[in-house]
């Protein structure tokens, strides 16, 4: 396929709700990730490693720090001579004067650029998933089906299949049965209780598209949604087909992560400090961009056997831009710019750009947002009860700490 003939809209403008704190003053794709990245970057990684170089992000909610990222993180990647780019997209209400009322509705109100480019086929992104995957391949079977549409799929335990779109299948892909988060969903047969799952990934000829949303915004009845209504209208129907993913994460197993939980998001942050992490960052064969800092290396200063002031980091991920001065980071990932004083001690725990640890001050399993500065002596995640009075604490004991809490 011609990947000049093809056009990217990736959704990226959901409150994220599910995460809390992180996602009060940004929307989730904006989320920071591993440190240096947000969960946007692993989507436009994908679409960059893909060679698909014309993308509009369509944002809503909170934007403003995901817009800044892609405009000085993103749009530096691409040429505009050769008609590529990436470009944030706010809502336009180019139809009606209503914000977006679900993805397909999204797409629909902003379809009119999508138009502007004359692509022969959409592909249809969502920008809060961490996951490595080569979009061509999708593109390369939708082309040989023939299919008016293509979704990707992905294998999932029957116990969590309430949250996702399960997807019914024939010997060729087909997709016979469509059913958003079913409450008893159809097995793989003989995969065990593993059922298979829509990626919110999909791929539609372009003159298919626009008959299917312009169909569905004259329906009073529907929620606008494409796993809700959009897939299920198609199902059945010999055009609708199943890309069952390939993953280009070079691990045992396959890895694709819905971030949407703080217990989901910190134990895919924590994988990241194992000796041999599930999520490959060091493949340069698949490199995973983000937004480039003139930021200095980090830096860790004093070793003072006799009083125990030291600056050490085990198992850890160190940003760019930290001073670890004096203290101990255990198992943890610090973003750009944390500093951590003398005698303080920072275990299991999250740290974003900007988080200043005070002196003797002890922090364990707990997420710490942007611009918090942790008073001298202060202990977070030792007395849960006494947290929760402050601060969100989850049910398996894990702390955050919003985005410039004053202490």
């Amino acid at each position: 396929m011609k990947l000049d003939r093809v056009m990217t809209v990736l959704l990226a403008g959901g409150k994220g709700e599910r995460l809390g704190p992180l996602t009060r003053d940004r929307a989730k794709p904006a989320v920071p990730f591993g440190g240096i990245y947000r969960i946007i970057d692993f989507t436009l990684s994908n679409c960059r490693n893909s060679g698909l170089n014309r993308v509009v992000v369509l944002v809503q909610y909170r934007s403003r720090s995901l817009n800044k990222h892609i405009r000085e993180g993103w749009s530096v990647l691409v040429s505009p001579n050769l008609g590529e780019f990436i470009e944030a997209l706010p809502p336009q209400q180019h139809i009606g004067d209503r914000w977006y009322m679900g993805t397909a509705n999204a797409v629909h109100q902003n379809l009119f650029a999508v138009q502007e480019e004359n692509p022969e086929h959409v592909v249809i992104l969502s920008g809060d998933h961490i996951y490595k995957m080569d979009y061509r391949e999708l593109l390369e079977q939708h082309e040989r089906s023939g299919a008016d549409a293509t979704l990707g799929t992905v294998e999932i335990l029957k116990k969590d299949a309430a949250g996702f779109g399960v997807v019914h299948t024939d010997s060729d892909g087909r997709v016979l049965n469509f059913i958003e988060k079913p409450k008893d969903p159809a097995l793989i047969p003989g995969e065990g209780p593993k059922c298979t799952a829509s990626m919110g990934i999909y791929v539609f000829r372009m003159e298919v598209l626009e008959k299917l949303l312009q169909e569905d915004a004259e329906n009073p009845a529907s929620a606008h949604d494409f796993g809700k209504d959009i897939l299920p209208r198609m199902q059945g129907g010999g055009k609708l087909f199943a890309f069952r993913f390939v993953d280009k994460n070079k691990k045992e197993n396959q890895y694709w992560r819905d971030v949407g939980t703080i217990d989901a998001y910190y134990e895919a942050n924590m994988d990241l400090v194992g000796v041999d992490p599930m999520l490959n960052l060091y493949d340069q064969s698949w490199p995973i961009y983000t937004c480039k800092t003139m930021d200095p290396p980090p830096k860790f200063v004093f070793s003072d056997d006799i009083s125990g002031r030291k600056g050490v980091a085990i198992d850890s991920l160190i940003s760019p831009g930290c001073i670890i001065s004096g203290g101990l980071v255990r198992s943890s990932i610090l973003s750009p710019h944390v500093r951590v004083n003398s005698f303080s001690a920072v275990e299991g725990s999250i740290l974003f750009e900007d988080v200043q640890v005070g002196r003797y001050a002890r922090i364990r399993r707990a997420i710490v947002d942007k611009d918090v500065h942790i008073p001298e002596g202060m202990h977070i995640g030792y007395d849960l009860e006494a947290d929760r009075k402050r601060f969100t604490v989850t049910d398996s004991g894990i702390v955050v700490i919003s985005k410039r809490t004053i202490l």
